[in-house]
């Protein structure tokens, strides 16, 4: 791998699905060989120390931008070209091709020889806007190779490049580290914790966000109880929508059939996807296709748990699923749909050992970090 400067916004200790994908991807990268360039957290004395502290503990160099938000300003991208030349680095990856990736002429010609730009979701929304469209098209003519998630996305931002540039495209979604998620990973202290020892338990972890679906599994709750009356939903995760959520949840009259635990932390998360006995976000896409999910790292997540999953049709969440081996898709907003699976699923030992374990095995086979990690090197 040649020396690599990684250019992002998105990089912890600010949460999120980028910058979780980014980090694993970096940690498995020859520290010695690895400058990032990242923005600020937050701007408070309490975001710059915790920035201070997480970088002081990572094996490879990180650089900050006094700025919460990085952006392919003239000042931006002056002090990229400043850290490739004075690093001797002759790679780049762009942790998301839009609009970082407008960076490219620059380093290219401040002697960069291999420039790579990966995509996620939003790119997939950037593709159906006029202009947004037109700064994609240039990305892709600048850089060596953009990535995508899934062949969702891949479809969708093809249209905004050129023939070549989408014939250089390459996949490379985020991995699964199936070490921390595994059966047996501690689902059962969170049940009694909880109260949950000996009820069915469908769980969603994700942001509470409304294109996740939780409203959807709340409205789907009636007929999952009807079938399974002591069953629970228990919604991981934290964000705007929770109120919304919890108001839903009383108008319904299920709210003690639903559980909130509010944000947990990473190192919990395990132990909360195994406290389920099925995995359930059936997510869908929102504002004309501008909100969609770009794969759906939370259904492999769950899957290597030895969880079955049931996803929505959103985007590229299918690519995390063999439908009807690992779990089922449903339609995004169809409580009738996800009660349906759900209930099948809660009905069936056998089927959600099969499922589980076929989604083991799929994760152990196709999303390990390590793989994938192997194809990030190889291009760059």
């Amino acid at each position: 791998m040649h020396k690599t400067l990684i250019v992002t916004n998105d990089f912890p200790p600010r949460p999120g699905g980028i910058q979780a994908f980014l980090h694993n991807m970096a940690l498995r990268l020859d520290p010695e060989r690895l400058v990032v360039y990242a923005s600020t957290w937050k701007r408070s004395r309490e975001g710059i120390e915790a920035t201070a502290d997480f970088d002081a503990e990572q094996p490879f160099t990180v650089v900050r931008d006094r700025t919460t938000m990085l952006l392919p300003t003239p000042g931006a991208t002056r002090r990229a070209v400043g850290l490739l030349r004075e690093h001797g680095c002759t790679s780049v990856w762009f942790g998301a091709a839009a609009p970082l990736g407008l960076m490219a002429p620059a380093l290219r010609k401040a002697g960069a020889e291999r420039l790579v730009a990966t995509t996620h979701g939003h790119e997939a929304g950037w593709a159906q806007l006029p202009a947004a469209r037109h700064l994609l098209g240039r990305i892709g003519e600048a850089t060596d190779t953009i990535t995508y998630l899934g062949e969702y996305t891949r479809s969708r931002i093809a249209t905004a490049l050129s023939t070549e540039a989408a014939g250089r495209m390459v996949q490379l979604p985020p991995g699964v580290d199936e070490k921390t998620f595994h059966p047996g990973s501690g689902g059962d202290q969170v049940r009694a914790r909880l109260g949950l020892t000996d009820r069915p338990v469908v769980v969603c972890v994700s942001r509470l966000v409304p294109r996740k679906g939780q409203d959807t599994l709340i409205l789907a709750m009636p007929r999952i109880l009807a079938a399974e009356p002591e069953t629970v939903l228990l919604i991981v995760g934290g964000g705007p929508y929770e109120k919304d959520l919890r108001r839903l949840a009383h108008e319904r009259g299920v709210a003690g059939s639903v559980r909130f635990t509010g944000s947990v932390p990473w190192s919990d998360l395990p132990a909360h996807y195994g406290a389920g006995d099925v995995f359930a976000m059936p997510c869908r896409t929102r504002r004309g296709g501008l909100d969609v999910e770009g794969l759906g790292i939370v259904y492999l997540e769950a899957s290597a748990t030895g969880l079955p999953v049931v996803a929505g049709d959103s985007g590229g969440a299918p690519d995390a699923v063999l439908d009807g081996e690992t779990g089922w898709v449903v339609r995004g907003g169809s409580p009738e749909e996800a009660a349906e699976r759900i209930v099948a699923l809660l009905g069936d030992a056998e089927l959600r050992r099969r499922m589980g374990e076929r989604g083991r095995q799929w994760v152990e086979e196709k999303w390990r970090w390590d793989l994938l990690a192997e194809r990030l090197k190889e291009l760059l």
